[in-house]
């Protein structure tokens, strides 16, 4: 082996490490986000789903089972945080699964706006998800502390739509630095002439 093939191993191994530490520590960064509510960041008493947010970057630039997979386990974060019903684990599989596989089929390209589309979309998708999960323990348990099947549905319109708009406003923020250093990180991986 010569030593410019062993240098370059190292760096790819060194940059694998890097990466790894870039994904959890931004993923980590986004569930310390979850519970603040600074200024510019709540609407309506909703703030921005950081988590989905966090998933959209990622999902856009891998496959449905990847992005299901990282869906699934931010959703078990947030339920860690916040409790487990109704499960957040759903929603996020779905959006991350639905993200993959729009990017794949190349509906929407990969910049600002259309991240920022995807994330409005994928935060109703989530959205709609907790509330259904509301509604069938409405209507299941006769005893639910949750209120009436149309008060549900209002507030769901009010939390979607909240959260949809300030999640796409602040999905650049995450997006942009994430898929820079997922830009390097593949360019610097890529062997040399392949």
């Amino acid at each position: 082996m010569t030593p410019a093939r062993t240098s370059s191993l190292a760096l790819r191994r060194r940059y694998r490490w890097l990466n790894l530490a870039v994904v959890i520590g931004s993923a980590l960064i986004c569930v310390m986000l979850l519970p603040m509510r600074l200024p510019g960041m709540v609407l309506l008493g909703v703030g921005p789903s950081w988590l989905l947010i966090w998933l959209v970057a990622w999902s856009v630039q891998r496959t449905s089972v990847e992005g299901a997979i990282a869906g699934f386990i931010l959703g078990l974060v947030q339920d860690g945080l916040t409790g487990y019903f109704p499960t957040h684990t759903l929603g996020l599989t779905l959006a991350g699964f639905l993200t993959a596989r729009i990017q794949k089929q190349r509906f929407i390209q990969e910049d600002f706006v259309s991240v920022a589309i995807i994330v409005f979309a994928m935060t109703v998708i989530a959205q709609t998800m907790m509330a259904l999960q509301i509604s069938a323990h409405q209507l299941i348990i006769s005893s639910s502390p949750y209120p009436s099947l149309p008060e549900i549905w209002l507030q769901h319109q009010r939390i979607a739509l909240s959260s949809a708009i300030l999640s796409s406003l602040w999905a650049p923020a995450v997006y942009y630095p994430l898929s820079r250093w997922w830009a390097h990180y593949e360019q610097v991986m890529t062997p040399p002439g392949g």
